[in-house]
């Protein structure tokens, strides 16, 4: 195999491609770029850590086609520190690699493509389109509820479920949920022209790795769904990844709906409070434990305490408040990620008692979405 790249243009190529490279496997193979170098002057690279892959087509002068694969970082820190403008990379017939660029080289061991382990099939007959801009928002609100080592594997990754014009997307684990709903256009892609019926759960490292890769804008990704597998084409590049399979937990039905006590608060001078409260409950003292924040709901006022080891907090916030007065006491930050995920200037908190779960919802007009953010209270000692 010999092929000539521009070393700009396969630098930033390959960037993306290290998110689905594993660094901690006996199989050598995933720890490197599948590189197919292929007649029509294309090469095709390859990512795949068995959980998650990605890859990408690149221009490339091909002089001979073959198929290997390359240690990524190895290949990646070559390319940073060749400096000419093209870079040769070359594999005979002993699986010895050569990186070159002018008069320096550098060498390396490649692999035999067969090797690679076999990457899902990516096209498929199932699937919708759907704005960027929109999945990343939601994914951004909902992303902080995910669990990442809990003993139910639905739990460990997000949600979605997708139907005409409305996608839903929830996150949760034993202390807080995420729920965020938005009508949209989406796209039927299904090739026999069936309804758009699909709920899916994807792994939280899938999800932290797809939220860098949307863009903020208008520009569209295309998602296409097979039983075990998930799908993403995004511009020039192809995300995908195993699902997450088992029945989701009835989400609807452990949120609360009948509260009797109802604040609204400003969110930004919220947030500042609970920030200068985190000062203290952030605390790592050797032998200590992370100490909670207490909010006391009186009349018109939000009274926000913390106490640690090595000092306390004391804030007040204006609120509007209707119902009983109330004490109540969380974890910190979990309550800081949940306040952050409204996307409103003003905030509605719905509480029953001290050991119920609360509701924090945007207060906004109805613009075709429903956030939700739910949070367990800790037990304050007496």
């Amino acid at each position: 195999m010999k092929i000539l790249f521009n070393r700009q243009q396969i630098s930033e190529a390959v960037a993306p491609l290290m998110c689905a490279v594993s660094g901690k496997s006996t199989l050598s193979a995933v720890e490197g770029i599948l590189i197919d170098a292929r007649e029509n002057q294309t090469c095709v690279m390859t990512t795949f850590d068995l959980e998650k892959g990605m890859r990408i087509q690149v221009s490339a002068q091909v002089e001979e086609p073959g198929v290997f694969v390359i240690n990524a970082q190895k290949f990646v820190q070559t390319l940073r520190v060749m400096e000419g403008e093209f870079v040769t990379l070359t594999v005979n017939e002993s699986n010895q690699a050569c990186i070159s660029s002018g008069i320096s080289n550098h060498r390396m061991n490649a692999i035999s493509g067969n090797d690679y382990p076999v990457v899902p099939r990516l096209v498929t007959e199932d699937g919708f389109v759907i704005s960027q801009g929109v999945l990343k928002d939601m994914i951004g609100k909902v992303m902080y509820a995910m669990a990442v080592n809990d003993q139910r594997p639905m739990l460990n990754g997000c949600y979605f479920k997708v139907t005409e014009g409305e996608i839903t997307a929830v996150a949760c684990d034993s202390f807080k949920l995420a729920k965020c709903v938005v009508k949209t256009e989406i796209e039927n892609k299904n090739e026999d022209n069936s309804s758009l019926k699909f709920d899916f759960i994807i792994p939280t490292k899938t999800v932290n790795e797809l939220y860098k890769l949307l863009k903020d804008d208008e520009e569209t990704v295309r998602i296409y769904m097979t039983r075990k597998n998930i799908v993403f084409n995004i511009g020039d590049l192809v995300f995908f990844s195993r699902l997450i399979e088992g029945q989701y937990i009835d989400y609807n039905r452990i949120i609360l709906q009948n509260h009797r006590i109802f604040v609204t608060v400003s969110k930004e001078k919220f947030i500042s409070a609970l920030e200068r409260a985190a000062l203290v409950t952030e605390e790592k003292v050797a032998g200590s434990v992370r100490s909670h924040v207490k909010l006391d709901f009186e009349g018109d006022l939000l009274k926000i305490s913390a106490v640690s080891t090595l000092g306390s907090t004391y804030d007040e916030i204006k609120i509007d408040h209707e119902g009983d007065d109330l004490g109540i006491a969380f974890n910190n930050r979990f309550l800081i990620d949940s306040v952050r995920s409204v996307d409103t200037e003003n905030l509605k908190i719905s509480m029953s008692s001290a050991l119920t779960s609360i509701n924090v919802e945007p207060v906004k007009e109805d613009d075709g979405k429903e956030d939700l953010f739910m949070l367990l209270p800790v037990r304050m000692k007496e």
